[in-house]
């Protein structure tokens, strides 16, 4: 995938990860190809702190990656006696108590939570492979542009463990409880064609129109007012868990708040 033809000077460009801010559009980039942009602790705690690091102009944020693939997961370093440098194996944290296991996952998630901050549209660039930890981050953003060459594959029970980097939620939310558990159990992959048909992505292109495509979008999302597509977004959201009647509410409460800041009489 092509380098963005203006690249501002980086906010962030720490363990495989570059974050650039332009105006009201920010780029994190995957940017380790030479290891296919595998995942480890310490990449998760810079994508972490590019989500700190977003100024408060930032309306869109673009994830994508450099090189072939998008992510091949997690790093098989993890299950390595030495794990990697500085940091705990996963070998010694499973042989720690409950607590600190469980602590040491919430963490590793913070890397995944940021992107659906109801103040950001997060538009997943995704070429190539995309695998576990690289589905999950994927999964991990609003919306999902993917090249004609993406596979998707959920491969964490081919090796004895489960989904744990926020993924399982926006995965069964997009494609059902019955597809998504078919995908998961199977750790088969998700071409272009199906990932658009089952909502997984909501775009396929060639991968040399892949960053066009995504600036389009950007670029659509910026034209509207900000503080509508928050409301919207917001909405959206939170159809997922609100019974008809109460979103019914929400909706009015929101087109209220709308109304009165048109009309110069918000708070």
């Amino acid at each position: 995938m092509a380098s963005p033809a203006h690249d501002p000077a980086p906010v962030l460009d720490q363990d495989g990860v570059r974050l650039t801010v332009d105006d009201a559009i920010a780029t994190v980039t995957l940017a380790n190809p030479a290891k296919r942009n595998a995942q480890s602790p310490a990449l998760w705690r810079a994508l972490a702190e590019a989500g700190r690091l977003l100024p408060g102009s930032v309306r869109v944020v673009v994830l994508r990656a450099e090189g072939k693939s998008f992510s091949a997961g997690l790093d098989r370093q993890a299950f390595t006696p030495e794990g990697f440098d500085g940091e705990p194996s996963f070998i010694d944290l499973a042989r720690g108590g409950d607590a600190e296991l469980d602590a040491t996952i919430a963490e590793y998630q913070e890397a995944f939570t940021w992107w659906r901050r109801s103040d950001l549209i997060s538009v997943a660039a995704v070429q190539g492979h995309a695998i576990g930890a690289g589905f999950q981050l994927a999964l991990a953003c609003d919306l999902r542009v993917v090249a004609d060459d993406v596979q998707f594959a959920m491969r964490e029970t081919s090796l004895g463990l489960v989904p744990d980097l926020t993924g399982t939620h926006p995965l069964v939310s997009l494609v059902g409880y019955a597809r998504a558990l078919e995908i998961c159990a199977t750790g088969r992959f998700v071409l272009a064609e199906e990932a658009v048909n089952s909502g997984l992505a909501n775009l396929a292109v060639p991968a040399h129109e892949l960053d066009g495509a995504v600036q389009d979008l950007a670029s659509a999302v910026l034209a509207a007012p900000r503080d509508a597509v928050i409301e919207t977004k917001a909405l959206l959201q939170g159809a997922q868990s609100r019974d008809y009647e109460t979103q019914r509410a929400a909706e009015r409460a929101a087109q209220a708040r709308r109304l009165r800041d048109l009309a110069g009489l918000g708070e």
